[in-house]
């Protein structure tokens, strides 16, 4: 069964609220990928871990009819609750059991979901609903990221990099899916044609609270939280702080650029 870390409906809000959709060069990926593949646009689409919603909203922008899925009720509702496509549901399930028929589906994706997934089962049911001609799109962001801002890029960066230091020591033993580039999701993939890439990088638009809002949903964070309130609590404020003084600014609301690697993993049944 899937790993469940992101249950609580405080902690589906904050994810809501700053967890960012799938940037323009995955995108752009992925919708190459599938043109190449398919003479035909695929008509099922099925976001699986979907998460409150930003990979499904994407999804509809370019298909015809798109299901979320989550085993995270919490997180199925504010994904409704944001929603407002009409090609667009959302279902409660885990990503072993989804709950369509054999050869059904066009189009399977994940988009940083799959390292929480029991593998080798998800594989097993993303084998049986896809048909033939069908295609899986299962990607994650990585932990290379940087913070960009005029001229204290670097020093914003090294904030950012020592926060993650403190967190990782809060992480999930599955986030090494993310850590060995979803290695072991592409060799468990059963199909024989498909491809992983691991240098796609995006420049996400951000400002200092949606990069202190993003550090609040992480997995590693919502740990600490629940452990130690007053040191979690207090290391977000600390930097928040610290990167307004470096970068000589006083709204929480300025613009910065966050920068992110990618890693897709793309098969073709």
């Amino acid at each position: 069964m899937a790993t469940q870390m992101f249950e609580g409906r405080g902690h589906a809000a904050v994810y809501q609220k700053y967890r960012f959709a799938p940037g323009e060069e995955l995108q752009r990926a992925i919708l190459t990928y599938l043109k190449e593949k398919r003479a035909n646009p695929p008509e099922l689409v099925v976001d699986v871990g979907c998460g409150s919603g930003q990979g499904t909203r994407f999804l509809a922008e370019h298909f015809k009819k798109v299901v979320g899925t989550d085993i995270s009720e919490a997180q199925i509702q504010e994904a409704r609750d944001t929603s407002s496509s009409p090609n667009v549901s959302y279902l409660v399930c885990p990503a072993e059991e989804l709950p369509f028929e054999d050869a059904s589906v066009d189009l399977l994706a994940a988009f940083t979901a799959a390292h929480w997934f029991d593998i080798e089962k998800f594989m097993r049911e993303a084998n049986r609903v896809i048909k033939p001609g069908g295609c899986v799109a299962i990607s994650t962001y990585t932990l290379d990221m940087s913070l960009h801002y005029g001229n204290c890029s670097e020093k914003l960066t090294k904030i950012y990099k020592e926060v993650w230091d403190v967190l990782s020591k809060h992480s999930h033993s599955k986030v090494k899916h993310v850590l060995e580039n979803y290695k072991e999701i592409f060799e468990a993939l059963p199909f024989s044609d498909k491809k992983r890439i691991t240098d796609i990088y995006d420049k996400i638009p951000m400002t200092v609270a949606g990069v202190v809002g993003y550090l609040e949903s992480v997995s590693q964070y919502q740990v600490l939280l629940k452990n130690d309130p007053e040191a979690a609590k207090s290391l977000l404020q600390d930097t928040e702080k610290r990167m307004l003084e470096t970068m000589g600014v006083s709204s929480r609301e300025t613009p910065l650029e966050f920068w992110v690697r990618h890693v897709c993993v793309l098969g073709y049944k």
